[in-house]
């Protein structure tokens, strides 16, 4: 069998710059770019991912992998397949924060521990929403529909030295400033009612002063917050669901999939 050089190129395109898309998508999604998930593992499940779905993509253009226009695709590939790990990123750092003000509100601020996925400290409260939303996610199917969009994308976005355009950027980076705001309606449940609480306790320091406030009001807070939070679980759920289905549309639209 004698293969022509087109013919050679061609072949490697059509693996090469998939792969450069979805290895960078799962590189910075949360889940399969978390620190202890072992780099040889992402870039298997990128191969396997790549393998199976390259034949059901339209046709790749077909560009010496050695020269400078591959260079660009790559680039611009990997950088498309950043944007959606990047997008998830948020959802996730949406819960985070929301349970650091939780966190702050109960008298928990200072419980941190390593968080295993990105090496940083962070609230032991923070960790217990990050672990429930992930199952959540994982439950909902989310890895299976971040996958594919990611396929959908070869369809509204094709390869090629173009990119995402300006404004893609700048709607994502426009998305990304209402994540306080979706912080703000996680933890606002809790915190409403610690401030009550709060203020119960500023009328009851001003009507009987001989009280050892800190003393009494540091161990309700944190009744009170648990209490809340339990109250307060069933809500997580639907509101993750919710910002995770923004997400979704957000990119597609930023992909070109959608208006």
């Amino acid at each position: 069998m004698h293969f022509t050089a087109a013919e050679i190129t061609a072949f490697l395109g059509g693996f090469l710059w998939p792969f450069f898309r979805i290895g960078a998508m799962l590189m910075a999604a949360p889940i399969f770019g978390a620190q202890t998930v072992p780099p040889r593992v992402r870039l298997g499940l990128a191969f396997l991912i790549t393998l199976v779905v390259a034949p059901m993509l339209p046709a790749q253009p077909a560009v010496d992998p050695l020269s400078l226009s591959a260079v660009v695709i790559i680039v611009q590939q990997v950088l498309v397949g950043a944007v959606m790990g990047f997008a998830l990123q948020l959802v996730f750092s949406t819960v985070i924060a929301g349970a650091q003000v939780i966190a702050m509100q109960m008298g928990l601020g200072f419980a941190e521990m390593v968080d295993p996925a990105n090496g940083q400290q962070t609230p032991v409260l923070g960790q217990f929403y990050l672990i429930f939303t992930t199952l959540v996610f994982l439950a909902m199917n989310g890895h299976l529909l971040l996958v594919e969009l990611v396929i959908e994308s070869f369809d509204t976005l094709p390869v090629g030295p173009v990119g995402l355009d300006r404004d893609a950027y700048h709607v994502l980076a426009g998305w990304g400033t209402h994540m306080f705001a979706g912080a703000v309606w996680l933890a606002l449940p809790a915190v409403a009612s610690l401030l009550v609480v709060n203020a119960a306790f500023g009328v009851m320091s001003r009507a009987a002063p001989q009280i050892n406030i800190f003393s009494v009001g540091f161990p309700v807070a944190m009744i009170m917050g648990f209490s809340v939070l339990l109250i307060a679980a069933q809500s997580i759920t639907p509101q993750f669901m919710s910002i995770t289905e923004q997400m979704f549309d957000i990119l597609r639209r930023v992909l070109g999939g959608g208006d």
